[in-house]
């Protein structure tokens, strides 16, 4: 059963009065590319109030090696017997302790999930809105391209109608054995650019060769573009935006040890109106930031 608390002593003032802290058992865990897994709680509160772009703390309940929990974007959002929003999923690739641990769960195996949190992507008007995901980038891409085209509600506190005409995702990785969802983001999307490394499936090469061709058409629509993934592809992104002259947000997938902006674990340099930098916390104030505002290292 899930068991929900308030937030934790000590965050007051730091949290969203809306985050939530939860105990519940897995209700599927499978995996859906290579060491790339896709994990479903039934948590109807989480599911009826996270936006797309906002993510969650995931640990596992008991376990005190990893003691710190791992941060996870909404990926997909699911519905009940009633056809209300009643589980969400996150999806994740197998790279340290936590993760490995993580990966040997099974349905019925007790996790703690702490959210919704951080902000969401913009939902401002735009013809032609281009997702471009690098590696585990793309868990945040399904639900922004169902809201965004209409396809599907998600949560209560912004327009939920359709405010873009188009919406084309650019899928990067190693090889076609790690592309994840690639039948579900041709459901969802209008259409799919896949580039892997070794030009087992798509175009040879990385991300960023399928992305131009999309920016070089059609000049004359509005575009903006939605990037996540490791951070020199969402800076070269960022480069050819600007390059092109059209607005980007990244998501910043910066290690993060409790999600609620407490242990400023987190923090990203982001520049300010005056033109000077400040360090910011991903997860309080992002994960997701104007490309142009964050100062690459």
């Amino acid at each position: 059963m899930n068991r929900p608390t308030v937030a934790p002593a000590g965050t007051e003032g730091v949290c969203s009065p809306r985050f939530e802290f939860v105990s519940t058992p897995i209700v599927r865990h499978r995996v859906i590319a290579k060491d790339t897994w896709q994990l479903t709680l039934a948590i109807p509160g989480f599911a009826r109030r996270t936006l797309p772009g906002q993510f969650f703390m995931v640990r596992i309940a008991g376990a005190n090696d990893p003691l710190i929990g791992r941060a996870f974007a909404l990926y997909d959002v699911h519905d009940g017997a009633d056809g209300k929003p009643e589980g969400i999923s996150v999806v994740y690739t197998v790279k340290g302790k936590f993760t490995r641990a993580l990966s040997k769960c099974v349905a019925g195996d007790q996790v703690e999930i702490w959210g919704p949190l951080g902000n969401h992507f913009s939902t401002s008007p735009v013809e032609h809105l281009i997702l471009v995901a690098g590696g585990v980038g793309q868990t945040p891409m399904l639900t922004t391209a169902l809201a965004a085209l209409g396809k599907r509600k998600f949560g209560t506190d912004v327009c939920t109608e359709a405010y873009a005409k188009r919406v084309s995702l650019c899928y990067g990785a190693r090889n076609r054995e790690y592309l994840a969802g690639v039948p579900e983001f041709q459901s969802a999307c209008s259409d799919v650019h896949i580039a892997t490394e070794d030009g087992s499936m798509g175009v040879p090469g990385r991300v960023t060769d399928v992305l131009v061709p999309l920016l070089e058409e059609n000049t004359s629509s509005s575009k903006r573009i939605v990037c996540c993934g490791p951070e020199p592809m969402m800076r070269a992104v960022s480069e050819i935006a600007a390059r092109y002259g059209v607005p980007c947000e990244v998501s910043l997938e910066t290690p993060m040890a409790c999600g609620i902006g407490i242990c400023f674990t987190c923090v990203a340099k982001v520049r300010q109106e005056d033109g000077e930098w400040d360090y910011k916390r991903t997860c309080m104030d992002g994960p997701i930031f104007p490309a142009d505002s964050i100062v690459w290292e």
